[in-house]
């Protein structure tokens, strides 16, 4: 295949050039390039050297990929990398792409994508494009959406970076999918999806609440917290009112710290510990997001039995659903329990939410369906 040239919407992709070996390898020291591609690391001037070099101009030559340079077309300027990383006999290419640190926050990447896609399918004649990225990746997840990209789901990835995880998520793109040059579509600065790649892309936040005698504060699970853990999914008041394994062993408590994280990266849930004034475990409240409303999420939460009492958890909720409607754009959250569950519903009324009645059959509890107390907690009820 003969490596082209793209000139569009303020770029010039172009084909690697022997003179990029410098600005790649000064790219690739960015924390964020070797965190989430396939680059080595260390990455070296010889594995720069080697890619303008030899592998591009290969994956050109024997038509299994069509690697582009992104380059300011008035300067020369290296911005990042663009374009197809393989090409099956079926019509299908997978994109891939990084940008420079130099070049971020100018939709540098996004403007390449298209044009990427749209030369694959107008001239090379592609029938169908993917995109994968490691669960977690919400830049380049925001990338793909704004490219066009509809995001499919999630698959294991077979070979996981070290310290990454093992889920990726996957996307396609079909001809005349792609937006014109110049438009926002779908996931355009401002839009929710926008707001919240900008949350869970970051590591999740540290939040705070005040109670007497002192501040609490709201924290992913640690190493520490386990024990404690462990003590509070025992007790017969948890397992009376949750779904706690019962009998609940540490390696419960393990996996879920696992799952927290997992539920963070793929941004459906923030998972949070309630640490008491000296940083021990009071307990554990979570703010799972809605599969099919993004405005609605439900709250979930546990009291260690020492902390029971104490005025914790209400501000505990409180501040934690203030974080998502403020922060998430949430436009309502719903708490339920079993019927009967006194104790969780006070925490409830006393964050703020609003009873609303019975759900008949409203949760699945230990094997059978049970009527389950309803609230909800909206934005206005905070003000």
């Amino acid at each position: 295949m003969e490596p082209v040239e793209i000139n569009e919407d303020g770029l010039l992709l172009r084909p690697w050039r022997s003179s990029d070996a410098d600005a790649v390898h000064r790219a690739c020291q960015d924390p964020d390039i070797q965190r989430w591609t396939t680059v080595p690391r260390p990455y070296r001037p010889e594995h720069a050297h080697g890619f303008v070099s030899d592998l591009s101009g290969r994956a050109w030559a024997e038509g299994t990929g069509a690697p582009f340079a992104v380059c300011d077309p008035a300067t020369g300027d290296l911005l990042g990398s663009c374009g197809l990383v393989s090409i099956d006999a079926g019509g299908t290419g997978e994109i891939g792409y990084w940008t420079a640190p130099w070049a971020r926050g100018r939709g540098v990447t996004v403007r390449a994508a298209r044009a990427v896609a749209r030369w694959s399918f107008g001239t090379r004649g592609l029938r169908r494009l993917i995109w994968q990225a490691e669960v977690g990746n919400h830049a380049s997840r925001l990338v793909a959406l704004r490219a066009g990209f509809r995001i499919d789901g999630r698959l294991r990835l077979a070979d996981p970076a070290p310290e990454g995880g093992a889920d990726g998520w996957i996307g396609s793109l079909l001809p005349g999918e792609v937006p014109a040059p110049g438009s926002t579509g779908p996931a355009g600065p401002g839009t929710l999806a926008a707001r919240r790649a900008a949350v869970f892309g970051r590591p999740q936040p540290t939040l705070f609440a005040t109670a007497r005698p002192g501040e609490l504060r709201l924290r992913p699970m640690e190493e520490q917290d386990l024990d404690a853990v462990v003590e509070t999914c025992r007790d017969p008041e948890t397992v009376r009112w949750t779904t706690v394994p019962d009998p609940y062993e540490h390696a419960d408590a393990q996996w879920y710290r696992g799952f927290s994280q997992e539920a963070w990266a793929r941004g459906d849930a923030a998972c949070y510990v309630l640490a008491d004034p000296d940083d021990r475990y009071a307990g554990s409240v979570d703010l799972r997001l809605s599969p099919a409303d993004p405005l609605l999420a439900d709250v979930g939460f546990m009291t260690a039995p020492a902390a029971r009492g104490r005025g914790y958890m209400p501000v505990a909720l409180a501040a934690l659903s203030a974080w998502g409607f403020t922060t998430l754009g949430l436009a309502r959250i719903e708490w339920r329990a079993n019927v009967g569950n006194t104790a969780s519903r006070r925490v409830a009324e006393k964050a703020g939410f609003a009873f609303e009645g019975t759900a008949r059959g409203g949760v699945q509890h230990r094997g059978e369906r049970i009527d389950a107390w309803v609230a909800a907690l909206l934005p206005e009820d905070l003000t």
